[in-house]
């Protein structure tokens, strides 16, 4: 009997060598060729990049995956503890595999197998989670699992707890596209992971099983049910106290999912151009998976200013064109609700809304609204109202594109059942203004005139209707809005503030034999007229004069080196702005002359971080060797010296600056007298009042406003830059400057006042009529008697001053149509 269990137990022996021996072949085969697990320790999991206004304000969000990377020591002790009780109760004590837990799993699995019954349940650690995540596949397969559970053992072996724990928290997917519990905070509750609640932290440790198993809207049951099994397991692991967990479990799922992409309601054209503008820094690539967090110039409060501003300039002219009618005529004998829903509204329109008439009469039209669909992705019931006809009047027919038709006295002349409109709520509950999106575009810009930094930025009505961004795309005549730099070639090329320009009639022979007669807008002429004069009442002519005298080459100089065109052709017409630029240009090159000459370059980015905090891009680049972590002690303030380049002579940026004081105060931006302080600017039209511009500054406050058609055609007689564009730019700067005191423009020093006869030229006694404080650089001083520039350059065929040939009428028809004589410039 010994001798037979001997043999017994050395054929045991054997055999149980063998399989020890089979098993290791196996596991030494498949860890050949297992991925590197010390990569862990330089992963770098694609995060999100985030865009932040001035003020810390979110505007945008960039990822291919929604992730935030948070450290260790950043993640609440609470929110682990749920997801250790929910996932991996033993994390700590294991060393990367749960030997009772893969027992158990592979008792149950036999169970199910055998009586076809139940569900497998899984037994994976959280290390198992970070190797599956990581380094390998979601395969489902016996050599997948045990190369799992190798490289568990290996991670435990290499990595402490703390840095498992890091990987898994911020890898884990946990449903809405969120990667990692500091998106999912964010994107669930709309809280950072330090503002969560006991039940909330509990709800996202029930998601990693599968998130859309324990949807919030859509499973809201087993989702509170899970939530409260994970509240349930903290208790008996000792986290929490009973109490703690029914206060807990007695609340409801309150979530709120944050919708991905731009935050901030208005800046949608601002965030696309600083995405445009990432991305040529650093790739597309970099930029979606990077992790950088950008700070913008955005200044929240003035964008929704300029939004604002600009949509009731828009409005204001396309309701003085009449009412083009409805979206669409639909039927409503079904369910108008439905109807109306299918159609598709641009979401940046809030607060309008698209309505259906149910029922018109002589005092007003019956509604249906389009149902809105709330954050939980339940649709509103169904709401009515009413337009009054008192809410309509303005939507009379625009008739042959050039006059209103009769007034409306009943509702029926407007609208009628079916009709698809827009509305725009009233102050009395229930009622609402008949609406029109306008079909005229344009586009504001807010500079800093010292740094270049875009404040606010809107590039059209609805950035949900189109992305085309008429700031900074849409190539445009400036109009008479380029005259102030003719002008400042010249008073850089010896001419005075008080020089005085011939204003008549004038006429150049071209080379192809026509002739070219450049006229006023108000088809007027006034004889000698200062230069002042001149711009202020924005005089064609005496442009042209000036331009053909001084020559076109020093006036393209200047127009480059502000950044307004690359170059401009040897021709006169671009004198009065018939070259294309954008608004963005223009609004620059004008804080250069507010900035007293100073070169800058207009920017939406402050400064941009790395994933770990560390700055690689300021657009300011003054460097300050004293701005250190240095201990105070009274010492000197650090100086930090001005590096932009002159760009123009800061007498004459001041020159021009008195002078466009004057186009506000007696010239052709009137209009902008309301804004209360000190204001300069210019209006700018091109030929057939296609486009509408005035660009206007204060000292620290620059801001260009464009109008007109995405496909350029007259708006009509009268529709100038004062008249369409100008008021907008006081709306903006009336609500930008409300509480900023009246700052006077800063005069350099050495600048003399003298008080000049605006018609003659000459000094004369201030206080009389006519008489305008001047200012003149050091040593210039008026001349002694009156001397008319251009009065020798006259007659068809004669010789033209200056070396500057006149351009062919062919070409600039071609180039703007801005030298056909029409007086299209205002």
């Amino acid at each position: 009997m010994l001798r037979f269990l001997g043999w017994l137990f050395t054929v045991g022996f054997i055999a149980f060598l063998g399989v020890a021996a089979g098993v290791s072949y196996v596991i030494w085969d498949m860890s050949q060729g297992l991925p590197d697990y010390k990569q862990l320790a330089q992963y770098e999991p694609p995060v999100m990049t985030r865009v932040h206004a001035a003020d810390g304000t979110l505007v945008a969000e960039y990822a291919e995956q929604r992730r935030l990377f948070v450290p260790i020591n950043d993640i609440p002790k609470k929110l682990i503890q749920a997801f250790i009780s929910a996932e991996d109760k033993t994390f700590y004590q294991h060393q990367g595999l749960d030997w009772p837990g893969l027992a158990a799993a592979g008792l149950r699995y036999i169970e199910v197998k055998a009586t076809g019954k139940g569900q497998i349940v899984g037994a994976s650690t959280i290390t198992q989670q970070v190797t599956k995540n990581f380094l390998l596949t979601n395969e489902r397969s016996v050599e997948r699992k045990v190369k799992e559970a190798i490289l568990a053992h290996r991670i435990e072996q290499a990595f402490n707890k703390d840095q498992i724990l890091e990987l898994y928290l911020n890898e884990i997917f946990l449903g809405l596209n969120s990667y990692g519990v500091a998106a999912a905070s964010l994107n669930y509750f709309g809280k950072s992971l330090n503002d969560l609640s006991l039940e909330e932290i509990a709800y996202l440790a029930a998601l990693p099983k599968g998130p859309n198993n324990y949807h919030p809207f859509k499973q809201t049951k087993r989702a509170v049910e899970r939530r409260n099994w994970v509240l349930n397991e903290m208790y008996d692991n000792g986290y929490i106290t009973k109490a703690e967990r029914d206060a807990a479990q007695g609340q409801p799922l309150e979530v709120n999912p944050r919708p991905f992409g731009a935050r901030l309601f208005a800046a949608e054209s601002f965030a696309e151009e600083a995405r445009r503008e990432l991305a040529q820094i650093y790739g597309e690539k970099k930029l979606m998976t990077g992790g950088l967090s950008v700070r913008t110039t955005l200044e929240p409060k003035l964008q929704i200013y300029a939004r604002q501003a600009l949509a009731r300039g828009l409005i204001t002219f396309d309701r003085k064109r009449g009412f083009r009618g409805p979206v669409k005529n639909v039927a409503i004998d079904g369910d108008w609700g439905e109807t109306i829903a299918k159609i598709e509204v641009p979401s940046d329109l809030d607060p309008w809304r698209l309505a259906v008439v149910l029922e018109v009469g002589e005092a007003g039209a019956k509604i249906g609204l389009q149902p809105q669909t709330l954050s939980t992705g339940v649709a509103r019931d169904r709401e009515t109202g009413t337009i009054p006809v008192a809410l309509m009047t303005w939507a009379r027919k625009y008739i042959d594109g050039s006059k209103l038709g009769p007034e409306i006295k009943t509702a029926t002349d407007v609208l009628s059942v079916g009709d698809v409109v827009y509305v725009a709520p009233d102050s009395t509950a229930g009622q609402f203004h008949l609406a029109q999106v306008p079909d005229v575009e344009g586009a504001l810009v807010a500079m800093d005139p010292h740094t270049g930094r875009v404040l606010s930025l809107v590039g059209g009505f609805s950035y949900g209707r189109s992305q085309f961004n008429r700031a900074v795309q849409a190539l445009r005549q400036p109009g008479s809005s380029f005259k102030p730099f003719v002008y400042a070639a010249a008073l850089d090329n010896g001419y005075t503030p008080s020089s005085v320009i011939l204003d008549a009639p004038i006429e150049f022979k071209m080379s192809n034999g026509e002739i070219w007669r450049p006229r006023n807008y108000q088809r007027k002429y006034y004889g000698p007229s200062t230069l002042r004069r001149g711009i202020e009442q924005s005089r064609n002519v005496m442009t042209v004069r000036l331009a053909n005298d001084l020559g076109m080459s020093k006036i393209s100089d200047l127009a480059q080196r502000v950044g307004i065109y690359d170059r401009v052709p040897n021709q006169l017409s671009y004198a009065l702005g018939a070259g294309e630029t954008t608004l963005l240009k223009m609004t620059t090159a004008y804080s250069i002359i507010a900035n007293g000459g100073k070169k800058i370059e207009p920017t939406l980015i402050d400064r941009v971080q790395d994933r770990y905090g560390k700055t690689i891009y300021r657009h300011d680049k003054r460097e300050c060797n004293q701005c250190g972590n240095q201990a105070w002690q009274e010492q000197a303030e650090p100086e930090l010296f001005d590096i932009r380049p002159e760009v123009m002579n800061p007498y004459t940026a001041y020159q021009i600056t008195s002078m466009l004081e004057g186009v506000v105060e007696r010239g052709t931006g009137k209009k902008l007298r309301l804004v209360g302080k000190p204001v300069a600017g210019k209006t700018g039209t091109s030929n057939d009042e296609r486009d509408a511009w005035f660009i206007g500054y204060t000292p620290d406050l620059t801001v260009g406003v464009y109008i007109g058609y995405d496909n350029p055609k007259p708006m009509g007689k009268g529709r100038t830059g004062g008249e369409l564009a100008a008021p907008v730019v006081t709306d903006f700067m009336r609500m930008a400057l409300r509480d900023k005191p009246a700052t006077p423009f800063r005069v350099p020093k050495g600048i003399e006042l003298i008080p000049i006869n605006v018609k003659s030229g000459q000094r004369d006694l201030f206080g009389d009529d006519g008489v305008i404080l001047e200012a003149f650089k050091p040593g210039e001083e008026p001349p002694s008697r009156t001397k008319v520039i251009g009065d020798q350059v006259a007659t068809s065929g004669a010789p033209m001053s200056g070396g500057t040939q006149a351009p062919p009428e062919s070409e600039a028809v071609i180039e703007g149509g801005l030298t056909t004589g029409t007086g299209g410039l205002y």
